[in-house]
Order: structure tokens, then C-alpha cells, then sequence
């Protein structure tokens, strides 16, 4: 079944458009993987698709329209974003940052057992949960974007660049914790990513993109066995 749907999509800054027409889907249940150089347009697609830069085309969640939609409606629909740079409220606790996530919920103990639920799968954020986000190493902020986002029960998650600036250790236990995620949960995801050989391992599928288009798509298998494709986009 597909859970978003992108056709036509435009988007940019000011004057400047920096989609010129991206076509994408994500089933329920794939991870799906945005490769691209720098400026080729993979953070514009995400913030188009949750409504955070003005936009035009298709773009359609669970067969419905959500490109005139507000970005809390969007989120209230079941799309949660982890924006690239991490994005913390530094000056909050880390469990106070988790609640922020819930605000399109209603209060009551769910949201209480779902921060529990998170500080489970990041216990590093247990141990600090009273501890100013802002004080944190980028790790440990970047494990606070992601069960912020998650604390709203999405059905869709837009990840980009999580890997930013991260030891490699790091990277490789957030991207095991999405995969988890992915595995037992069924959690859609569309993932943004300048590492592609790590990306590649977890993708159901994956979109190149240059100067605002698609130039790409296919299984990760398929891909890296186009030697130009591979070499000119993959980095390996």
C-alpha cells in the first residue's frame, strides 16, 4: 500500500526553485533512502513534503491531500519530521523535549509510558533526562530529535541527515535503532542521507537526486550494480 505519494512536487526559497519536479513514493513499511550531493535538493524535499517551505504539486498521505495542509495538521496525520542539524529546544530538559513531541496529543499516561518506551530504546537520554538538551553531546541530541519525533506516534518518518556531524558509532546505532523500528513496528521511513553505503544497507529503496530532479530510482541492489550510477553517486 502507498503511504505517501509525491507527483509533480516544486518547492524552494524566495525566487530561487530548487525542486523542479520530484516524483516519489513511499509504501507502508519500506525505509526509503534520498541519496544526492550537497544542494541537490534532498532537505527541500523533506521540508516540502511536511509543509515547513511553500510548495506545489501532488503530494498525498494515506490517499490524502496534504499539500495545502498546515505542518501540525501533518504531523497530526501521522508524518513526523527529524529535521537535519538535530533542532533540540536546548534550553529544555531532555524529558521535557519528549513531551514537546506529544503536543498534538492529548495528555494523560500514554504520553508518560511512551516517554518511558523511548527512554528504554535511548537509556543514555534516561540517565540525562533532567539535563538541558542543549548541554548534550550531537549524539545524544540527535537520539533526542529522533524519540521527540516519535513521541507522536507517527506512521511516517522524515529523517534527514541524522548521520551529520556523528562518530561513526553513533551513526551506526541510530540507523540500527530506525531499523528496529522498521522491523518490529512496521515504521515507515523516508531518510535523507550522505552516507550511502550505511543508507544502502537499510533501504528498501533509493531515489538520486541532482538539481531538483530524480535522475534515479530502484533496490539498492539494483543501483550499486550500475557501475556508472555507483561511482558517480555512491561514492563506492
Amino acid at each position: 500500500m502507498t503511504l505517501l505519494r509525491v507527483q509533480g512536487l516544486t518547492a524552494g526559497y524566495g525566487p530561487v526553485r530548487v525542486l523542479q519536479g520530484i516524483d516519489l513514493e513511499v509504501n507502508e513499511g519500506e525505509i526509503v533512502v534520498m541519496l544526492g550531493a550537497n544542494g541537490a535538493g534532498k532537505t527541500t524535499t523533506i521540508r516540502a513534503i511536511s509543509g515547513t517551505i511553500p510548495r506545489a504539486g501532488v503530494v498525498e498521505f494515506d490517499g490524502h491531500g496534504i499539500v495545502k495542509a498546515t505542518p501540525d495538521s501533518i504531523v497530526r496525520k501521522g508524518v513526523a519530521q527529524v529535521p537535519q542539524g538535530r533542532g533540540t529546544f536546548p534550553e529544555l530538559t531532555v524529558e521535557d523535549n519528549l513531551r514537546a513531541g506529544a503536543y498534538v496529543r492529548r495528555r494523560g499516561s500514554d504520553v508518560a509510558a511512551d516517554i518511558d518506551k523511548w527512554f528504554a530504546v535511548f537509556p543514555r537520554l534516561a540517565e540525562r533526562r533532567e539535563q538541558k538538551a542543549g548541554s548534550l553531546s550531537g549524539g545524544e541530541q540527535q537520539m533526542v530529535a529522533i524519540a521527540r519525533a516519535l513521541m507522536s506516534r507517527p506512521r511516517l518518518l522524515l529523517c534527514d541527515e541524522p548521520s551529520l556531524g556523528l562518530a561513526p558509532l553513533i551513526t551506526k546505532e541510530l540507523f540500527e535503532v530506525i531499523a528496529r523500528l522498521n522491523r518490529e513496528e512496521g515504521l515507515s521511513v523516508l531518510l535523507v542521507e550522505q552516507n550511502a553505503n550505511l543508507a544502502m544497507h537499510m533501504a528498501s529503496r533509493v531515489y538520486l537526486l541532482e538539481a531538483g530532479i530524480v535522475v534515479a530510482t530502484g533496490s539498492a541492489e539494483e543501483l550499486s550494480a550500475d557501475d556508472t550510477i555507483r561511482k558517480a553517486y555512491l561514492g563506492f
